[in-house]
C-alpha cells in the first residue's frame, strides 16, 4: 500500500482512537488495497459481502433491484467514506445491495476474517467500528425522517449539502432515484432553483 493511502486511513481512524506505531503496522498488515474501474462492482446483490471498504478515491453507489428490475439507490460514497452491505458482512447472508463504482475507484479493504483477527489483537478497533456504524445508523435514521417530513425540493437541497462533489459526477436519474422521485420532477426542481437564483441576482 502506498504512503498516501496508509496516511488517509490512519488519519481517519485517528479521529476516533489512538493507535501505537506497532498497532498501526499490525492493522495495515491485515488490509488489502484494490482498484476498481468505473462500472465494476465491489459487491453484487445475492453474493456475500466479505469486505468493509474505505474509499481513497472515486465514487460508489449502493442500490438494489426490485422484482420489476427498478433500481433504488440508498447511498453514495466518496473519498474518506466507508461502504459495505453491513447486514451481509456481519451476518454472512446474501447481500441485499449492489455496490457499483461510478468512477475509477481505489479502496482499502478489511475482510471479515482479518477484521475478526484485528478485534482480538487490537480491542480498541471494536470501539472504532462501533462508532462509525453508529454514525452511519444515525445518518440512515435522519434520511428516513427527511423522506417523511421534507418536500422533494428540500431533500434535493439536503443532498447538495451532503454530497457537494457528487452531482456533477453522476447522471441525474441516479440522483432522482436516491431522492425517490422521477428524473422529470428533479429536472423541474433544478429549473425552479436556477430561476430563483437568476431572480435574486437581478435584484442585487
Amino acid at each position: 500500500m502506498n504512503r498516501i493511502g496508509k496516511n488517509k486511513l490512519l488519519e481517519y481512524i485517528g479521529k476516533y482512537i489512538q493507535l501505537t506505531e506497532e498497532e498501526e503496522k499490525l492493522l495495515l498488515s491485515h488490509t488489502l488495497k484494490r482498484k476498481y474501474l468505473k462500472g465494476q462492482y465491489i459487491v453484487q446483490q445475492g453474493d456475500i459481502c466479505d469486505t468493509e471498504n474505505f474509499l481513497l478515491s472515486g465514487c460508489t453507489r449502493t442500490f438494489y433491484l426490485d422484482a420489476e428490475g427498478n433500481e433504488h439507490i440508498v447511498m453514495f460514497a466518496i473519498e474518506n467514506w466507508w461502504t459495505s452491505d453491513m447486514g451481509s458482512f456481519t451476518l454472512r447472508n446474501p447481500s441485499t445491495y449492489n455496490i457499483q463504482c461510478l468512477d475509477d475507484t481505489e479502496v482499502i479493504q478489511f475482510t471479515y476474517d482479518d477484521l475478526e483477527i484485528l478485534y482480538w489483537k487490537i480491542p480498541k478497533l471494536e470501539r472504532f467500528f462501533r462508532l462509525i456504524i453508529q454514525k452511519a445508523f444515525i445518518a440512515s435514521e435522519k434520511r428516513i425522517l427527511s423522506n417523511f417530513s421534507l418536500t422533494a425540493k428540500e431533500r434535493y437541497l439536503n443532498f447538495l449539502a451532503k454530497y457537494p462533489k457528487i452531482e456533477q459526477k453522476v447522471p441525474q436519474y441516479m440522483v432522482a432515484s436516491y431522492l425517490g422521485i422521477t428524473k422529470e420532477f428533479l429536472s423541474k426542481i433544478r429549473s425552479e432553483l436556477r430561476n430563483t437564483q437568476i431572480e435574486n441576482v437581478n435584484l442585487v
